[in-house]
C-alpha cells in the first residue's frame, strides 16, 4: 500500500469520525430534558447512533429502530377488584329481576348487585431508567392493581403516580434501575408521509412492531369527550395498524425516536380498518413533566371562546346571523367572546379577532392551538398573532390558569373538594338503622356540599351505588373522580326514608 492509498484511508476515517461525533451532537440537542438526563444514551440505543444503522432514516429497513425500541415497551395488565354496588335500601327483591336481567329489576328496585372483577390490557413506554412508564389514562383508569411485563419477561407491580384525562395521559412507575427506555423525538418535526412504526402489545399478543406513514396531523376526533369535559385533542394520525391492546404504546420514527403515544384507533367494529391516532410526543413532554413534578397538569389558557370545528346546521345558522360569513372564510381561530380579566383580555384582543399565530407558529383550528398551548404552563410569556379588520397584530400575553391567575395548581383530593366535617358512623346507630355502616356529614362546611341541599347529621351509605361504610371506604369511591356528575345517596338518622344528593364535580 503506497502512502496515497494511506492518507487517503485516513482521511476517509477522520472524516467518519466527526461525522458521527456531529450526528450524536444533534440527536443530544434535540433531547427535552423533562424527566430524562438530557444527553444520556439508554443501553438499548448503543448498537443504533454511531454506526451505519443510522442509515435507517433514509431507507424502508426498519430494523434498528424496532431493535432499539421494543425493549423499552412494556405490556400493562390491570385488575378492577369485584365491587358491591348498593341500591336503595329501602327497595325489596324484584322477582322478575332473573327473567329480564338487572337493568329490568333496578326499575323496580332491587338488592345488592355485585360488579364481577374485570381484567383488561395495554401497552406503555419506559421514558426513564428508574422505571417512569407513560401509558393512557384510559387503561390504567379505575385498576386496584397494575402490573407490568417487559420485552425481556420481567414482570413488576407498577404504582400510579399520576393521571391526566383530559390528554388521556397517565404515568406509573415500576421500581428499579437501569431499564430500557425511548429517547424523545420532536413532533414538530414529524412530516406528512413519512415513515412511522407502532410498537405495542395488541390483543394479548406479545410485542408487535408495525408500520405505516403519517398520513395527517392535528386531528381531533372527539374521543377523549368521553373522559373529561374539556378534551384536549391534537393527535398524529398513521396507518399503521393498531388494535385494542396498543393503547399507551409508542410510536417512533425511523431513528427510534419516540414522536407519539398510541391512543386510538377510527372504527364501527373496534378492530383497526384503517386509522390511527397517536397523543404528540411534544404534548407528552410537558404533561409528564408536570405529573412527575406537581402530581397533576399546570394547564395554561388564553381566556377565549371560539367557534369549533364540525359544528352542526343550527349553529352555523346562529353564526352567520351573528358575524356574516367572515368567520367561515377567516384563516386561523376565530374569536367569539373574551372573558374579562383572561390572559386575552388583558392582552387587548377582542370578540371577532382571528388567531393566526401562536409563538410564531401558524395554527388554523383549535386542535393546532392545543398542541402549541399545551406545553406552556401559567405564567409563561407567549406571543399571538391575530387579525383585526384584515390587519395583522403581534401581543405578548401572560398565560392564566382556569382560576385566572399564574399560581401553581396543588393536586386536591376529591374527598377534599367535598369540605365538610365527617366521621365513621357509630356502630350502634348503623344497627339501629339497620345498616353496615356508613359516614356522617357533622358539619356540611364551605366545599362541594354545601352547594347540593344537604345538612348537618346527613349519612353518606353510597356513591355512584357503591356502599360506603367508613371513610376509607369513601376515598375509595371517589379515588379517580376528576370531573363530571356523582351521585352521594345515605339517611338522616331518626327520619325515615332515603335521600340522594347528585354534585357536579369540576377540576
Amino acid at each position: 500500500m503506497n502512502w496515497k492509498t494511506g492518507l487517503t484511508i485516513v482521511a476517509i476515517s477522520a472524516t467518519t469520525a466527526i461525522a458521527s461525533v456531529w450526528g450524536y451532537g444533534k440527536f443530544v440537542e434535540r433531547q427535552n430534558a423533562g424527566i430524562q438526563e438530557q444527553g444520556k444514551l439508554p443501553v438499548n440505543y448503543a448498537g443504533f447512533y454511531g454506526t451505519n444503522n443510522n442509515k435507517a432514516a433514509g431507507s424502508v429497513d426498519f430494523t434498528a429502530a424496532a431493535t432499539s425500541a421494543t425493549p423499552a415497551v412494556v405490556h400493562i395488565k390491570t385488575r378492577i377488584k369485584a365491587k358491591q354496588v348498593a341500591n336503595n335500601q329501602q327497595r325489596q327483591r324484584n322477582p322478575f329481576s332473573d327473567l329480564f336481567g338487572d337493568d329490568f329489576g333496578d326499575f323496580f328496585g332491587g338488592g345488592p348487585r355485585i360488579l364481577p372483577e374485570q381484567r383488561a390490557s395495554g401497552s406503555g413506554v419506559l421514558i426513564t431508567e428508574d422505571g417512569y412508564i407513560v401509558t393512557n389514562n384510559h387503561v390504567i383508569d379505575g385498576a386496584d392493581e397494575i402490573n407490568v411485563t417487559l420485552a425481556n419477561k420481567k414482570t413488576y407491580k407498577a404504582s400510579l403516580i399520576g393521571q391526566d384525562a383530559s390528554s388521556d395521559v397517565a404515568v406509573i412507575k415500576i421500581e428499579g434501575k437501569g431499564f430500557p427506555y425511548l429517547i424523545y423525538g420532536n413532533s414538530d418535526e414529524v412530516k406528512l408521509g413519512q415513515w412511522a412504526l407502532a410498537i405495542g402489545y395488541p390483543l394479548t399478543l406479545d410485542v408487535t412492531v408495525t408500520a405505516g406513514i403519517i398520513s395527517a396531523k392535528s386531528r381531533a376526533i372527539g374521543i377523549n369527550r368521553q373522559q373529561d369535559n374539556n378534551p384536549i385533542e391534537s393527535f398524529i394520525q398513521t396507518d399503521a395498524a393498531v388494535n385494542p391492546g396498543n393503547s399507551g404504546g409508542a410510536l417512533v420514527n425511523t431513528n427510534g425516536e419516540l414522536i407519539g403515544i398510541n391512543s386510538a384507533i377510527a372504527s364501527q367494529t373496534g378492530s383497526y380498518i384503517g386509522y390511527s391516532y397517536a397523543i404528540p410526543v411534544n404534548m407528552v413532554k410537558k404533561i409528564v413533566t408536570d405529573i412527575v413534578k406537581y402530581g397533576r397538569v399546570q394547564r395554561a389558557y388564553i381566556g377565549i371562546s371560539y367557534i369549533a370545528e364540525g359544528i352542526g346546521e343550527a349553529e352555523e345558522k346562529f353564526y352567520d346571523q351573528k358575524y356574516g360569513t367572515k368567520w367561515k372564510t377567516s384563516e386561523g381561530i376565530f374569536v367569539t367572546e373574551v372573558p374579562q380579566g383572561g390572559a386575552a383580555d388583558v392582552a387587548g384582543i377582542k370578540s371577532e379577532d382571528v388567531i393566526t399565530k401562536f409563538n410564531g407558529q401558524p395554527v388554523t383550528n383549535m386542535s393546532e392551538l392545543q398542541d402549541q398551548l399545551t406545553r406552556y404552563k401559567p405564567g409563561d410569556k407567549v406571543t399571538v398573532t391575530y387579525k383585526r379588520g384584515g390587519k395583522e397584530n403581534e401581543v405578548t400575553l401572560t398565560l392564566k390558569n382556569k382560576a385566572g391567575n399564574t399560581d401553581v395548581v396543588k393536586n386536591i383530593s376529591v374527598i377534599d373538594k367535598l369540605g365538610g366535617e365527617l366521621a365513621n358512623l357509630d356502630k350502634k346507630v348503623a344497627a339501629a338503622n339497620d345498616v353496615a355502616g356508613g359516614v356522617v356529614v357533622k358539619k356540611v362546611g364551605s366545599g362541594l356540599l354545601s352547594k347540593s341541599k344537604m345538612e348537618d347529621g346527613f349519612v353518606i351509605t353510597a356513591v355512584n351505588g357503591k356502599e360506603v361504610k367508613n371513610i376509607d371506604e369513601l376515598k375509595e369511591a371517589l379515588a379517580g373522580i376528576r370531573t363530571g356528575n356523582i351521585r352521594i345517596d345515605g339517611f338522616y338518622p331518626g327520619f325515615e326514608g332515603r335521600y340522594t344528593y347528585p354534585l357536579r364535580m369540576e377540576e
